[in-house]
């Protein structure tokens, strides 16, 4: 039973590990590829602050965006470099207006960071495409506000950057879902030259890098922000850890919760050790004292208890291995889907194999039960002989 226990533990921990391991790829692939963030994005240094009150100061410049994008392309680590405007305002179909979001962005860059995340970002009719000047991709919840399909066409306006007022015709290429509830009724994306003729500006409000290796992201962070020190421009930016909220909010949430259920799991192990063990000396006193009449040392009979111990632990941990192999292959099999809190979409139900998480699990998990067993295994050793033979 107590192997039982163990086992159990070890692959509830484990396969919890292995989930959590999977939802910060996913959160990651989502805010790198499929929002868009790339890996760092570039300001100009108070834009933060005070962009939105004074935008058109705190935009790069067509001149400065050249002088970034030469200083980004001389890094071998840069895969790609793109300036991005964001702009709201409002859209109607004529007879319905609402308010809107848009990201204005270069449809072949666009694609690059997308990459192969581009299969889970399905869209109803077309993609942005440089040919088709006018064509945007709207967010579903935002089209069924407008009852709009694609092939039709609206009209999108938003005061420029000097406070004129100024509209656009649009064409909704595609349709998207955005995956959560809060942002569906207003999104759109599209092309950079829209949202520049929108605000009758040729700036940018970002310009977004994108890496070969992500683990890289701090270390080229602070090489790119000394070299665009040097060029002159004065410079803020943010990985996309620090763009994405709810990356950070969810992993917080669950290293929090995987805490929570390693101390159960720790707690559940010491007590059934301790008890097994307790029960052992108990019910080999006599033996006990037998081994002690034939010259064994306390320290050796101490010593074979641990040893039990120990090895309770490792075959708790193998069966654990075994367990979680199991579920992991038959979650694998059937491909489970769940829609979590503030999706409008499902997503799949996977749990990643993590070997250096399970190694040192088992190790934590057979050094425990090894511990637990030392205090049972110190009562057995120091037994009086005479006694201990006698025991009934």
């Amino acid at each position: 039973m107590t192997i039982l226990a163990i086992s159990i533990g070890f692959a509830a921990i484990s396969l919890f590990r292995g989930y959590m391991d999977y939802t910060y790829w996913g959160l990651r692939q989502s805010a790198i590829r499929g929002e868009g963030l790339a890996h760092l994005t570039i300001f100009k240094k108070g834009w933060r602050e005070k962009g939105n009150i004074n935008p058109d100061k705190y935009m790069f410049s067509e001149e400065e965006i050249r002088i970034c994008m030469e200083v980004l392309n001389s890094n071998r680590h840069v895969l790609l470099s793109t300036p991005q405007l964001d702009i709201s305002g409002i859209v109607t179909n004529g007879r319905i207006s609402t308010i809107f979001i848009a990201q204005g962005v270069i449809p072949e860059d666009v694609k690059v960071i997308e990459g192969s995340w581009r299969a889970f970002r399905p869209i109803k009719g077309n993609r942005l495409d440089k040919k088709r000047l006018s064509g945007v991709e709207m967010a579903k919840g935002l089209a069924k506000i407008l009852d709009m399909e694609p092939g039709d066409y609206s009209v999108i306006m938003s005061p420029t950057l000097q406070g004129h007022m100024n509209a656009l015709d649009i064409e909704v290429a595609g349709l998207y879902d955005t995956g959560t509830e809060a942002t569906n009724d207003k999104y759109m994306r599209i092309p950079l030259t829209i949202a520049r003729s929108l605000y009758d500006t040729g700036k940018a409000d970002r310009i977004v890098v994108l890496l070969d290796d992500c683990e890289k992201t701090d270390t080229l962070k602070k090489i790119i922000q000394k070299k665009l020190y040097e060029a002159g421009l004065a410079t803020e930016i943010r990985s996309w850890d620090e763009l994405s909220n709810f990356y950070s909010e969810v992993k917080e949430l669950f290293d929090l919760i995987f805490l929570f259920l390693f101390i159960i799991v720790l707690t559940i192990v010491i007590m059934s050790v301790v008890n097994t063990m307790g029960m052992a000396v108990i019910e080999r006193t006599r033996e006990i004292g037998t081994l002690r009449a034939l010259g064994m040392k306390r320290k050796a009979v101490g010593n074979l208890f641990a040893i039990e111990g120990g090895l309770i632990g490792l075959f708790g941990c193998v069966f654990g291995i075994a367990l979680n192999l199991l579920v992991w292959i038959v979650i694998r099999y059937i491909q489970p889907t769940y829609v979590p809190p503030g999706n409008s979409s499902p997503v799949p139900l996977m749990v990643n194999l993590v070997p250096q998480a399970m190694g040192i699990y088992a190790f934590v998990l057979i050094m425990l039960s090894l511990f637990a067993a030392v205090f049972p295994a110190r009562r057995a050793a120091g037994q009086n002989v005479v006694n201990a033979l006698g025991h009934v």
